[in-house]
């Protein structure tokens, strides 16, 4: 995938900054402490080679992207070196009732204005359009798409947590190529495989993942983008007790075997089965630690066997293949 004059590999890791900033109150501030694990998060991902960074308006209030605005001030020959994505059309306060999506045109405006104000940068690689807001109009989404491209101050558009249909929708909207679904997936959420195997049989049924979806994104070159691909670190840092499902207990078990196996860590197992899929995918990972950083990387170097594979697939479904 290029996107503007950057070339991607045929797949890669990126380094999510939901993490990054302190508190996610609005008015909590940011201190010293969390510029410098921000700087030492982000050097290590650099030197793991990972160069593609995911943040969004709304994660701790926007100052995720405040610290890494500051990272970019502090090393002004990075900007051209790496990818910057952002996400818009979520709004989590001003109303008593809670959160709530927003693709207006002036929403969508302000909020990338924001972005680019609070980055340090006057243009974001890609923008995604973070969660399908069902008040969204033709003439004012395109609107704000057609003025951020035409302004240079974005380069491609992007998605995420949608399907098929909705991705085919916004296409149609704007006349513009949508580049990256980003969604949950991973050893624990793995309807996006059970949506494929399970066609016209048991497996199939209850499924949190839309039929096609998978299928249309891999036919037509839109980056599948995982967020969360290491389950909140549920097979690699938590401690089982007697109320861990069973599955997630035997999954851990196979994990922790294979990785002794192959000398690596349990975060490389699980990416590289993730990794495996012929789709492609792309994991978000969005830890503070250099070590899991530096772990995360490693799944590059991970081949898992087929049976390995349908053996993890297997256990974190509780489920044998139909």
């Amino acid at each position: 995938m290029k996107i503007g004059n950057k070339s991607l590999p045929e797949q890669y890791i990126i380094y999510g900054a939901m993490g990054l900033g302190g508190a996610w109150e609005e008015d909590t501030p940011i201190t010293e402490a969390h510029i410098e694990e921000a700087h030492a998060a982000l050097s290590t991902a650099l030197e793991c080679g990972i160069s593609f960074f995911d943040l969004a308006d709304i994660y701790k209030a926007g100052k995720s992207e405040t610290v890494f605005g500051h990272y970019l001030k502090e090393n002004p020959g990075m900007r051209e070196k790496i990818i910057i994505q952002s996400k818009v059309g979520i709004r989590l306060t001003g109303a008593p009732f809670g959160s709530r999506f927003d693709f207006s045109y002036s929403h969508i405006i302000e909020a990338t204005d924001g972005i680019l104000k609070r980055l340090n940068t006057d243009y974001l690689d890609i923008l995604l359009l973070h969660r399908p807001d069902p008040l969204m109009s033709r003439d004012e989404l395109k609107r704000a798409i057609d003025e951020l491209f035409n302004q240079g101050k974005i380069r491609a558009l992007g998605v995420s947590n949608m399907d098929h249909h909705q991705i085919q929708l916004i296409e149609s909207y704007t006349g513009r190529k949508i580049v990256a679904n980003q969604l949950e997936l991973s050893l624990l959420k793995t309807d996006f495989v059970a949506s494929a195997v399970g066609f016209n049989n048991s497996v199939g049924k209850n499924l949190d993942f839309p039929l096609g979806t998978l299928e249309y994104c891999m036919l037509n070159d839109v980056s599948l983008q995982s967020w969360s691909p290491l389950a909140r670190g549920i097979y690699s840092k938590q401690t089982i007790d007697e109320s861990t499902p069973k599955t997630i207990c035997q999954t851990k078990e196979i994990l922790g075997r294979i990785a002794k196996n192959k000398g690596t860590s349990i975060d490389s197992i699980v990416l590289a089965w993730l990794m495996k899929h012929p789709s492609k995918i792309n994991p978000v990972i969005g830890t503070t630690k250099p070590e899991r950083i530096k772990n995360a990387v490693e799944a590059f170097n991970v081949q898992l066997t087929r049976d390995e594979w349908y053996e993890l697939l297997v256990a974190s479904r509780g489920q044998r293949m139909p």
